[in-house]
């Protein structure tokens, strides 16, 4: 297992060290590339230097070596959140986000005077007397705990967006990718959660030599997405799909909103909007010439619907009504759907199951005219 270990550490270093490579010489990946990521991979550079300094037999071959990739313990967390946070929001970094690292900061004090810099005879007289076991049980499972909850507040801070975007854009935002990261991690997290309770309850071997592991798989996790990051940076850049705007409520009177309602009818039978794949709310608010907040409010109290609701709506009327022309004859289902303004087929299967209560071709089979 320690073959094995040592060859993972190996990989992730020379990974991480390619990886900031790139970001130091490439104009273009400095520019791209989330700076969230780089402090991540600084994060996991400092851990692995201390396995590979161990696992090498450097400066002594010290067991303290390993406690280097202590100090990142505490700070993946937080960067997760504030990448996944400027992924959504683009919010930039300011001296307030520094608050985020502190709980990291006091973790460092801690462990350099506990541990890193205490004498080899006050080590072993903590051993013996069983004070460090628990010192490493109070201080993982504070580890474990704030990671946790930098990763629900992650995890929250996509559901949001995700939410948000259903009343901005009539189209899927391709945020599969920031999922699946996230998902990751938390998958992590769970069997860090899992380990360190078997650990606590009497296993401590356990816990103590699938840690590592665990640690190295959030490592590779991060180094997956920074290469990715670097390769299709576009796929981390969604905030611009849902700008972040100053609320304006409403004024429209019940009258006025009836009125905006046949004229919103109007334009979508008329003009059909929906056609264009990548319809905003903003866009429809401009057509209608009035803001979006008021289109917000016409959805919601006259019609029952998010912008996204009633966009794909109209769609799969359209679709429906494209499958019995010549077209047809010619386009497979999810064409037809493009030409009704879908640009994405999960979303198209979707929509039309939740609005026909079935899939297209049980719609087509059970109405073959």
């Amino acid at each position: 297992m320690e073959i094995i270990l040592n060859q993972l550490v190996y990989f992730g270093f020379l990974q991480c060290i390619f990886l900031l490579g790139i970001y130091a010489f490439s104009t273009k990946a400095r520019k791209n590339i989330n700076p969230y990521l780089v402090v991540l991979l600084v994060v996991l550079f400092i851990g692995l230097s201390g396995r590979v300094l161990y696992a090498l037999g450097l400066f002594g071959g010290t067991y303290r070596l390993i406690a280097l990739s202590e100090y990142a313990t505490f700070l993946f967390g937080p960067t997760v959140f504030l990448f996944t946070r400027s992924s959504l929001t683009a919010q930039r970094f300011t001296k307030k986000d520094l608050i985020h690292y502190l709980p990291g900061l006091c973790y460092a004090v801690v462990l350099s005077v506990y541990y890193m810099f205490s004498s080899p005879a006050l080590i072993q007289e903590r051993i013996q007397s069983g004070q460090l076991y628990w010192a490493v049980v109070i201080f993982m499972g504070a580890g474990l705990i704030v990671n946790s909850v930098y990763w629900v507040l992650s995890f929250n801070a996509y559901r949001t967006f995700i939410n948000a975007s259903l009343d901005e854009l009539s189209f899927s935002v391709k945020s599969r990718f920031l999922k699946n990261f996230l998902i990751s991690i938390g998958f992590c997290l769970l069997v860090w959660l899992a380990v360190y309770l078997i650990g606590v309850f009497g296993q401590s071997w356990l816990e103590r030599d699938v840690r590592p592991f665990i640690w190295l798989s959030i490592a590779y996790v991060i180094l997956f997405i920074s290469y990715y990051n670097i390769k299709e940076p576009s796929i981390f850049k969604m905030a611009h799909f849902v700008a972040s705007k100053k609320y304006v409520q409403s004024k429209l009177t019940l009258k006025e909103l009836e009125v905006l309602k046949a004229k919103l009818d109007q334009v979508m039978t008329e003009k059909k909007p929906y056609l264009n794949r990548n319809l905003m709310k903003a866009d429809l608010a401009e057509m209608l010439g009035v803001n979006s907040p008021d289109v917000a409010r016409l959805l919601n109290e006259q019609i029952g619907m998010n912008f996204f609701e009633y966009v794909n709506y109209f769609r799969i009327k359209e679709f429906i009504k494209l499958a019995s022309t010549d077209k047809a004859k010619t386009l497979t289902f999810f064409g037809l759907a493009q030409e009704a303004g879908f640009n994405s087929k999960t979303t198209f299967n979707k929509s039309f199951k939740k609005i026909m209560g079935t899939s297209p071709r049980e719609y087509f089979t059970l109405n073959p005219n």
